[in-house]
C-alpha cells in the first residue's frame, strides 16, 4: 500500500514541486511531498515561470519551499519518484541499506514515453513539462498499489 510519496528532482524548484501539486490533486488521500538532490535552493519557492505554467492549469505552487532529500525520507515514504535517471542514481547512492521506500522513475508507468521528465529550467518548456507530469501522475494514480491506498472509504 502506497500512501506517502516523495517526488525528487535536482533543485526542487521546477519538476518535483509541480509533481507534488499534481499528485496531490489526483491522489487527495495520499501524503505527497517533494525534495531535491542538491542543496542549491533550500527554502526558496518554486521557480517563477514554473509557478506561472502551473497556475494556468489550476495548480498553486506558491506555498511550497525547496528542501533537500534527507536520510529519514527513505524510511518515512513508501515511494520516492525521481524525475530523471540522474536523480534516481543520486537517490540510489544516498539510500540507506535499511530504507523502506521503493525508488522509481516518475514516468515509469507510462508506456512509450522516455524515462526522464526534461528539466524546464534548462529547456524552458514549462507547459510541456507540466503536461508530462500530469500524465505521469495519472498513471501512478491508476497503479493498484497506489489507487487502493487512497480510495475513498465507505461510510
Amino acid at each position: 500500500m502506497t500512501t506517502r510519496i516523495l517526488c525528487v528532482c535536482l533543485g526542487n524548484i521546477c519538476r518535483s514541486p509541480t509533481a507534488e501539486a499534481v499528485l496531490s490533486a489526483v491522489l487527495p488521500g495520499a501524503e505527497i511531498d517533494s525534495a531535491g538532490t542538491s542543496d542549491w535552493h533550500i527554502g526558496n519557492p518554486p521557480y517563477g515561470p514554473m509557478q506561472k505554467a502551473a497556475r494556468v492549469s489550476g495548480y498553486d505552487l506558491s506555498r511550497l519551499r525547496a528542501r533537500q532529500v534527507a536520510p529519514a525520507d527513505f524510511h518515512g515514504f513508501d515511494l520516492i519518484l525521481a524525475m530523471d535517471r540522474s536523480n534516481l542514481g543520486d537517490l540510489q547512492a544516498m539510500a540507506p541499506p535499511d530504507g523502506r521506500a521503493k525508488l522509481a522513475l516518475f514516468l515509469e508507468p507510462l508506456d512509450g514515453e522516455g524515462p526522464d521528465v526534461p528539466d524546464p529550467y534548462y529547456t524552458r518548456d514549462f507547459a510541456g513539462a507540466l503536461r508530462l507530469i500530469e500524465r505521469g501522475a495519472r498513471a501512478w494514480a491508476a497503479q493498484p498499489q497506489v489507487a487502493s491506498a487512497v480510495a475513498p472509504k465507505a461510510t
